[in-house]
């Protein structure tokens, strides 16, 4: 099976290729630094020439709301209007669990907009929604530092490793499409000023949590519904505490 995945020089891309290539499948990494721009257009059509399953793990390098609506809405588009040309038989697309109850977030506004045109584009598809990765928790925490202190709600989330992302992706792409949307999660709930607490202590960084309610998350607030399934979701093998004491500094 020959795939190609978008976004493949990333953190989730890499580890797919990695894992399809030890199940014996040919893959082939796309991103603009090998010539191929989901947002322009270029080179998608020569990428997906041959390709049987196309995986979308690209990001946008821009959270600012106009930028990262453009960014998913263009790429998707191109996607679509490429793969269906080319015969593709399989779009996998990463998302993100809860983006419809986070509905001022302009980011989870956009991965909305592209779950939508993918489920009513022409390629047959699979959603994956993903929770928070393990390896983002330090970027929520300096997006929430003010000198010293992190100010963080006790929503909760429920935080997986990018290697459990991975292998939910590269185990979707063997399977028939969906046509639907499957969930991936952490083995574990926990309130996110506790999550970034345990980072940064095992990090030995000296900053302190204070807990505050009308603390946002990258600019929304949340509840302990916001972004943790509501459904029953596909459970990553990796906890917190093993992430951590595989990453931690020395």
């Amino acid at each position: 099976m020959h795939i190609v995945i978008l976004g493949g020089s990333g953190l989730i891309g890499k580890q797919v290729a990695a894992q399809l290539r030890q199940a014996g499948h040919r893959v082939t990494p796309a991103s603009p630094s090998t010539g191929v721009n989901a947002v322009t257009g270029e080179g998608l059509s020569q990428v997906l020439g041959d390709a049987d399953v196309v995986v979308d793990v690209t990001n946008s390098p821009s959270f600012e709301d106009e930028a990262v609506m453009h960014f998913f809405r263009a790429s998707t588009q191109n996607l679509l209007a490429a793969g269906a040309r080319a015969g593709v038989r399989h779009l996998v697309a990463l998302s993100v669990v809860g983006s419809e109850r986070v509905p001022d977030s302009g980011y989870f506004r956009a991965k909305i907009a592209q779950e939508a045109l993918i489920k009513a584009g022409p390629v047959p598809y699979t959603i994956v929604r993903a929770t928070q990765f393990f390896e983002f928790l330090m970027s929520v925490a300096h997006v929430n530092t003010e000198g010293q202190t992190v100010r963080l709600p006790s929503a909760l989330l429920q935080p997986i490793a990018s290697a459990d992302v991975a292998a939910a992706l590269a185990d979707v792409v063997t399977q028939p499409p969906l046509n639907g949307t499957r969930e991936v999660a952490g083995p574990e709930a926990i309130p996110l000023d506790e999550l970034v607490r345990r980072v940064l202590v095992a990090q030995h960084d000296e900053r302190v949590v204070v807990t505050d309610p009308d603390a946002r998350y990258f600019g929304s607030r949340l509840d302990d519904r916001s972004l943790v399934p509501q459904q029953a979701a596909t459970l990553g093998a990796t906890s917190l505490a093993q992430w951590l004491a595989r990453t931690a500094v020395a």
